[in-house]
């Protein structure tokens, strides 16, 4: 062990250099969203209306200043032609004329992110007034006196979109001062207003019951109520809070009115409410609907303003701006038409290539390095391969036909091998190989759920972790849970913590060491051999794995995706372990990623994969302070991996089959074959038409009186891929999504591991499911330790290279908070050939830069709806997609209670035999049920209609809401907005498979491409509920038959599948029914665990 006093030293010394360094290195340039980043074209149009137009009225009553677009213009306020005061790329909204009617204060990310800005009426003199990078602000307002300016700061947590607060601020700049503060990470607060006097701000702030995240908060009981700060003595009280809430506070110019949004039935109604007496009045119920039910970051509802004589209200509604008399409420149009020009980047588009032949295997995972350094064991595809070092060609460990393998360690002296399996028949067990005789015995006593065995030093005993089940594998056997032990002959095992995670030894075979916690609450804790001494070793927040060295000298540990080495001292008590540590000298020796992180057996080194690449370095290569250090230490960038060198066949059927006499919807134009042909050759559609030779030998399905459709393609689908550990051998949502015609399946948000590691077992032929596609972990710009910090280009860069390398062709950009992370993902995806699926969550003013920056697609719809058509003749000038979600549309009630309400979902068939029936009964026979004109997704459906007319190209995303019938749910929405049955079946498939870069290979039904089809017993083009009705589905010219429980015909002839709960009943097993509202790594979840 290194002695405390000359760590000190050692920390200092390194810290010197290091500044040095960094001194001398120049500072990368400061990123500018109004740049050109790739391809842009100017698009130029006028429009007499406008979209969630923020507005405000000068002092002297002669004019307004609204937004549109990202510019801010001022118009007369009797109307006419608008003038445009700010331009660019940059996203402005939300003006306020300062109280003498020269400046303009405004929200705009033209410096990075959302901050506050001011800037003279004419366009000239801005100022940047907040310089925030991650709390960032909007909805400014000015104190009466001019000399403050008051704004909602944004506060993310671990979760979604976060909670606001309202802060004060000198005009000229400064830190600012704290006026409100957040209840919890997820109710808001904002929409400031000052009292005539000044005394006063109002405010909106949530005030519903609990601190999570929902969909569909009701907006008829109380959501939001408004309350008034007294900025004498801090006094808040409540000035409105009843049913259909209360938004966008306004106080008239003469102090005695506050105007004031809140919901009456269907309608977003304008009211006020008389301060003095507190007598409430409706005065238009014309307005637009408003955001009660979604993340309204930026308000509930766009700004307005009363007339400086108090006798009328200018606000925005219907896509124009309207004068309200205050007396009568009768609305008068203040016609205007206003020029916009805006830049729009080429969004991000690139073709993809189906694997054929043999794939390389890229999600390598639970890597072991043998003591002498010459071989490594590696999980791929479900077992476990040898490596000899460097070039040695992977060999199968064993020969084990009947269970995946998984998480192998040997023992010091490299003589044995100690592994977990699981198979869905036995369950789990730990293995101890002899690997000079391959000579295998069972050391577990009994099936369960058995993860990170090791030995100790000297290996005479075995220490591991047992864990409980998943929705996927049930949790029979998931007793008695946290970290064991046994002597390596044999013998009862102990149990000597009840929770815990990754295991491992101290140098003398003593202690125990393992993880607990999660999140970013999380420790190293170590305990004696009978349970005696428990310790905390370290506490940690972002490091999510920790590793220590065979001699317990050192740590190595990954923080935030990379990997990072540290001496490791003893000090009686817990050590915040940090890559950011000023206590310890802390080495990065990862470039972009260190997944699988272990040590050599010496403790002179340590291991870890990217991808397929395996990875080494010296203690000596990463501290100058250790004996044999270069005069120069390499940096981890100069790093060269080994190949793990994998390939495998892609599972091919061999199979001649016909379907005849159908009615084929090939998705060829409009191209419907009466009586047709489809002739399958193995994995590729051979020909098609009405004429259509049978080759002899063919197995002929006659599908008379039936409709071939292309297999449908769910791009935004969480299957179920939240999970991590063992993968069960047969997948329930995978059979559910196959069963109801989901061919293809591309997640926006999935556990990297798990989803890659399946997606490889279904190309490989041992998982039976549509095929998959992801984005793996989100790249998350909140809190949490599994969060992306994207600072600079090179940021990300790193970020999209991990993902890349573990088989990503697309990353979701998800809750980074300033506009300019975004702009870098985008460009560093441009240099890799990678998409971009980026989610604006429930904030239209994320949403639109987002379409300007040239994403892929926007996933989940806008906020706003209708749109009008200024947003509309953008979009419909970009390529930029859209994949609505409607099961789960923002902004209000949403598609999915639609059709629980509407339907028996419980005693649909393929569900009760391809879904856990008890979660499918507790969410489906007892229902939520409103009136038609409560469902917005329909309003969303119809504002998609317009998008699609004009030229804007939609596709389904079934959320994971309900595996395999979400996606179809979402194809019968589009349809309730207008589109044709046609319209829906395209958005379903062919222009799912362009959005993935795959339509040349998928989507329609074509000769020479891959052979996904679904079969259906009646006609979808006369009733679109019909794309349910499948009989058989293929994917990849593999044959299922519906009516056979899935069991396929020909190829493997894979017999129908059995789950968990036809094996075992157990008290603790559960389904997702829906994906990121379960437990896992997406930010919706309440839960996070790594």
């Amino acid at each position: 062990m290194i002695p405390r006093p000359l760590l000190l030293a050692l920390a200092c010394a390194l810290c010197m250099p290091l500044m040095a360094a960094d001194k001398d290195k120049p500072e990368p340039p400061k990123w500018d969203v109004n740049a050109a980043h790739g391809a842009v074209k100017s698009v130029k149009f006028t429009t007499d209306e406008g979209t969630w137009m923020d507005l405000d009225v000068s002092p002297d009553g002669s004019t307004i200043v609204f937004a549109l677009l990202g510019d801010l213009y001022t118009l007369p306020i009797t109307g006419g032609d608008a003038k445009r005061v700010t331009s660019g790329p940059q996203w402005d909204v939300q003006p306020r004329f300062s109280p003498d009617g020269r400046e303009i204060a405004f929200t705009s990310d033209r410096g990075g992110g959302n901050n506050l800005w001011r800037v003279r009426v004419d366009g000239s003199h801005y100022t940047q007034v907040t310089k925030e990078d991650f709390r960032l602000l909007n909805n400014p307002v000015w104190t009466p006196d001019g000399q403050y300016l008051i704004g909602r700061k944004h506060f993310t947590s671990e979760r979604s979109l976060g909670a606001g607060e309202l802060w004060l601020f000198h005009k000229s700049g400064g830190a600012g001062l704290q006026l409100t503060k957040k209840k919890n990470d997820q109710q808001d607060l904002g929409e400031p207003a000052f009292s005539p006097d000044g005394r006063h701000v109002y405010f909106s702030e949530d005030v519903s019951g609990g601190s999570t995240f929902e969909y569909n908060k009701n907006p008829h009981g109380v959501i939001y109520a408004i309350k008034r700060l007294d900025r004498e003595n801090g006094e808040i009280l409540d000035i409105v809070s009843t049913p259909g809430g209360a938004v966008r506070p306004q106080p008239s110019p003469d102090g005695k009115r506050l105007a004031f949004v809140k919901r009456v039935a269907d309608k977003s109604v304008l009211h006020t409410i008389e301060l003095d007496s507190g007598e409430v009045k409706p005065l238009w119920d014309g307005l637009s609907h408003d955001q009660q039910e979604g993340w309204a970051v930026f308000g509930p509802y766009a700004n307005f303003q009363w007339t400086p004589d108090s006798d009328a209200v200018v606000i925005w509604a219907q896509g124009k701006l309207w004068r309200v008399d205050a007396a009568s409420g009768a609305p008068t149009p203040i016609p205007f038409n206003a020029k916009v020009e805006q830049t729009v980047a080429a969004p991000l588009r690139f073709e993809q290539q189906l694997d054929a032949g043999e794939f390389d295997a890229k999600m390598i995972r639970d890597v072991a390095t043998s003591p002498d350094g010459k071989t490594i064991v590696f999980h791929a595809v479900g077992q476990l391969w040898t490596k000899s070092l460097p070039g040695g060609k992977p060999q199968r460990l064993s020969t084990r036909a009947d269970a995946f393998e998984y998480q192998p360690s040997f023992s010091a002296d490299g003589r044995k091998l100690l592994y977990t399996t699981w198979s869905d028949a036995a369950q789990g067990a730990i293995i101890e190989r002899d690997l000079a005789s391959g000579a295998e015995r069972v050391q577990s006593t009994q099936p369960g759920f058995y993860y990170a065995p090791r030995y100790s030093r000297d290996g005479t005993k075995i220490v591991w972790s047992k864990q409980s089940g998943s929705s996927l594998t049930g949790s029979l056997n998931s007793g008695e849970q946290g970290i064991w032990w046994m002597s390596a002959a044999g013998g009862a095992a102990k149990r000597i913590a009840k929770d815990g995670y990754e295991p491992q030894f101290n140098a003398e075979g003593t202690r125990v060491s393992f993880q607990t916690g999660g999140g970013i609450s999380k420790k190293l804790q170590s305990v004696g051999l009978h349970g005696e001494e428990p310790r905390d070793v370290f506490s940690l927040k972002y490091v999510d794995f920790v590793s220590v060295s065979p001699d317990g000298q050192w740590v190595a540990f990954t923080e935030l995706f990379n990997a990072y080495i540290a001496p490791m001292p003893k000090t009686g008590a817990a050590i915040e372990l940090a890559q950011d540590s000023k206590a310890l000298p802390v080495a990065k020796i990862s470039a972009d990623v260190g997944s699988y992180l272990h040590w050599s057996q010496d403790s002179r080194g340590v291991h870890w994969m990217v991808g397929d690449q395996y990875y080494s370095r010296e203690l000596k290569d990463a501290f100058a302070f250790v004996p044999g250090a270069p005069a120069k230490l390499p940096e981890a960038k100069s790093l060269q991996g080994i190949a793990a060198g994998l390939s495998l066949p892609v599972d091919t059927p061999r199979d001649l089959v016909a379907f005849t006499n159908a009615r084929i919807v090939t998705m060829r134009g409009e191209q419907v074959i009466e009586r047709g042909t489809v002739l399958v050759a193995g994995d590729t559609i051979k020909a098609v038409g009405a004429d259509v030779a049978v080759p002899a030998g063919a197995r002929v399905i006659d599908a008379s009186g039936k409709t071939i459709v292309p297999g449908y393609i769910d791009v935004h689908a969480h299957a179920n891929h939240f999970n991590g550990g063992v993968i069960a051998q047969q997948n329930w949502a995978y059979y559910a999504n196959l069963a109801f015609g989901v061919t293809t399946m591309h997640d926006p948000s999935a556990t990297t591991e798990t989803v890659f590691s399946q997606a490889e077992l279904q190309k490989a032929g041992k998982l039976v499911g549509p095929r998959v596609f992801s984005t793996g972990t989100i790249l998350y710009g909140a809190d949490g330790d599994f969060k992306a910090v994207v600072n600079s280009l090179d940021d990300a860069r790193a970020h999209l290279r991990r993902m890349q390398a573990n088989g990503a062709f697309s990353v979701k950009s998800y809750n980074q908070p300033r506009r300019e992370q975004h702009q870098m993902i985008n460009q560093a995806a441009r240099e890799l050939g990678m998409l971009v699926v980026e989610e604006g969550g429930s904030t239209l003013n994320h949403n639109l830069p987002m379409i300007l920056d040239g994403a892929t697609s926007i996933e989940h719809n806008l906020p706003v709806a209708p749109l009008y058509q200024d947003v509309i003749k953008l979009w419909s000038q970009t390529d930029v997609r859209n994949t609505p979600t409607l099961v789960v549309s923002y902004g209000g009630l949403n598609g999915e209670y639609w059709w629980y309400a509407r339907d028996n979902v419980w005693e649909d068939k393929k569900l009760n035999r391809f879904f856990p029936k008890e979660t499918l009964a507790a969410r489906a026979i007892r229902r939520e049920t409103a009136p038609d004109w409560d469902y917005h997704h329909i309003t969303v459906a119809k504002s998609l209609k317009t998008l699609r007319d004009a030229g804007v190209r939609i596709q389904i995303g079934g959320h994971g809401q309900l595996q395999g019938l979400s996606p179809n749910w979402e194809i019968w929405s589009l349809t309730q907005g207008g589109m044709s049955n046609w319209e829906a079946l395209r958005a379903a498939t062919i222009d799912g498979a362009d959005l993935i870069g795959l339509s040349k290979q998928l989507g329609s039904i074509e000769a020479g491409k891959r052979a996904d089809l679904v079969v259906l017993n009646s006609n979808p083009l006369d009733n679109i509920r019909s794309t349910i009705d499948t009989r058989y589905v293929m994917v990849n010219g593999r044959l299922f038959d519906v009516d056979a429980d899935m069991a396929e015909i020909g190829h493997q002839q894979a017999r129908a599948p059995k789950f968990y709960w036809q094996r075992h009943r157990d008290g603790r097993s559960f389904g997702i029914e829906y994906g990121p509202s379960a437990p896992c790594h997406c930010p919706k979840s309440a839960v996070h665990r790594h």
